[in-house]
C-alpha cells in the first residue's frame, strides 16, 4: 500500500435489517463487533441503520447509503423464509434480475444430505445477477457482494465468519490511534478544559465518559488521532488538564 492510499479516508456504513431487531426479540449483537472491526483494520463506520424487512425500506436505505460511503455492509434477511426478502431488495436497488445461482446450489448441494435440499433451503441459493459470494464457513450458505455493498447473515457467528472472509479484500485507509487519561474528577470539572483541546487539536476526536467509583463520579477521556505525534501531544494537554483538576 502506498502512503497515499494509506492516507486515504475510507468510511463504511452498517445496514440492519429485520424486525426482530425492531421489536426487540433479537438483540443486536453485530453493530459493536462491526465496529470495532473496521475501526482496527483502518475503516471508519460513519453511519448505522435499523429497518424492518419491507422491500422499500431496504432499497432506499441501500441506494442512499452506497452512493454516501465507501463501502455498505448489511446484516439480516438472507435465509431460508418468506419473509427474508434482503437479497430480492438488493437486486431491486441496483436494478438487475436474481434467481438460483449455480454457484451457490453447488454450496448448498454438497452440505446438505440428498433429498434435503428443500425449495425453502434453495432460496439461500438466490443471488443477484453480477454479484460474487461471499463465503460462510459456519452454515455454508454464502452471502455476496454487488459492487461496494456486502450482504450478510444476521446469525452472528456466521456474520463474523463473513466478515473475517471479506476483509482482505478491503482496502483499508491509515488507523485510527487511541489513548485514555483516567481522572479522579467529575465530568464538569474538566469540560471547559477538554473542549478548548478539542479546539486546539481539530484533528483528534476526543470523548469525555463519566463513570463511578465508590459512590464518587470519575471520568475518562478517550483521545484518538490518526497522526501519533498529534495524539501524544493531545494526550499530554489533557492529562495536564486533568493534573490542574486535581490540584
Amino acid at each position: 500500500m502506498t502512503t497515499a492510499e494509506a492516507d486515504q479516508e475510507v468510511t463504511a456504513a452498517f445496514l440492519v435489517i429485520g424486525d426482530e431487531i425492531l421489536s426487540g426479540r433479537t438483540k443486536d449483537k453485530n453493530i459493536g463487533f462491526l465496529a470495532d472491526y473496521l475501526t482496527t483494520i483502518g475503516i471508519d463506520l460513519r453511519e448505522v441503520r435499523i429497518v424492518p424487512d419491507v422491500t422499500e425500506k431496504i432499497v432506499d436505505a441501500v441506494n442512499e447509503l452506497r452512493a454516501g460511503y465507501t463501502y455498505v455492509f448489511t446484516s439480516g434477511g438472507i435465509g431460508p423464509t418468506h419473509d427474508d426478502i434482503t437479497a430480492d431488495s438488493i437486486a431491486a436497488a441496483f436494478g438487475v434480475p436474481i434467481d438460483v445461482d449455480p454457484r451457490a446450489k453447488a454450496i448448498l448441494e454438497a452440505h446438505y444430505p440428498p433429498g434435503q435440499l428443500t425449495p425453502a433451503r434453495l432460496r439461500m441459493a438466490r443471488i443477484p445477477e453480477g454479484a460474487d459470494l461471499i463465503d460462510n464457513p459456519v452454515s455454508k450458505a454464502p452471502g455476496f457482494r454487488i459492487e461496494n455493498v456486502h450482504v450478510m447473515a444476521g446469525v452472528p457467528s456466521i456474520m463474523q465468519a463473513m466478515v473475517d472472509a471479506i476483509a482482505p479484500t478491503l482496502k483499508t485507509g491509515r488507523k485510527m490511534l487511541s489513548r485514555y487519561v483516567d481522572a479522579d474528577v467529575p465530568e464538569s470539572r474538566l469540560a471547559d478544559q477538554v473542549g478548548e483541546i478539542q479546539t486546539r487539536f481539530p484533528e483528534t476526536l476526543i470523548g469525555s465518559y463519566p463513570r463511578t467509583n465508590d459512590g464518587r463520579f470519575t471520568t475518562q477521556i478517550v483521545i484518538r488521532s490518526r497522526d501519533e505525534d498529534t495524539l501524544e501531544e493531545a494526550t499530554a494537554a489533557v492529562r495536564e488538564a486533568v493534573a490542574g483538576a486535581l490540584a
